[in-house]
């Protein structure tokens, strides 16, 4: 089985792993903590190419938004799916037969945005797509049939993708544990042993 998200194979030759962890001593909050600035430092990085990475990747840039402060002040910092910078309006394409789980735009600064989410029920998982473009929720049904390799949506710019550089936010998760249309993409280390376990890596879904 072919998995694909972009129209052209993501290769060594047209990616560039992006990192966007603590360690990374350019990233202040001066950068993303404005998004015009972010969206210059992003494509400043890629050039031409794809960025991809982020799994399990501890991350500070979530400090500019609330939204992933926790009541007990636990941050949540690490990334539980695999991003991919590029233009937006990009398509996407759905890596694998299934149905619409859910959909909706999840609202707030940093959030996903308009969201999609597909069973498959043949994998016995979930994918997740995440910052995509308002339009792409247009005539999407819950039990949806859905193709591999059919244009699924497109990345969003950042006044509906929650406020981001234009990007996909992938995600695997086993268990939805009663999620509709949102899942958590980040996660504090207290909780990463059991997200670790529920949201594998997505790797095989993108590599050719």
């Amino acid at each position: 089985m072919t998995h694909r998200l972009f129209s052209e194979p993501l290769t060594s030759s047209n990616t560039l792993a992006l990192d966007l962890s603590a360690s990374n001593q350019e990233l202040n909050p001066a950068i993303f903590g404005d998004i015009s600035s972010f969206c210059a430092y992003i494509n400043q990085k890629l050039g031409a190419k794809t960025g991809v990475g982020g799994y399990l990747e501890h991350r500070v840039i979530y400090e500019a938004h609330d939204n992933f402060a926790t009541a007990s002040a636990d941050f949540r910092n690490i990334h539980l799916g695999i991003d991919f910078w590029t233009d937006a309006g990009t398509p996407v394409f759905a890596v694998a037969d299934g149905v619409v789980h859910s959909f909706q735009v999840n609202l707030g600064s940093g959030n996903y945005g308009p969201t999609i989410i597909l069973h498959h029920p043949a994998l016995g998982i979930y994918s997740l797509y995440g910052h995509l473009a308002s339009t792409d929720l247009e005539g999407l049904y819950e039990g949806m049939p859905i193709s591999e390799g059919q244009v699924l949506c497109h990345l969003g710019e950042p006044h509906e993708n929650g406020g981001w550089p234009p990007h996909l936010h992938f995600q695997l998760i086993r268990d939805m544990q009663g999620f509709h249309g949102d899942y958590p993409g980040v996660c504090s280390q207290r909780d990463l042993d059991f997200y670790a376990g529920n949201c594998p890596d997505p790797a095989s879904f993108y590599r050719p």
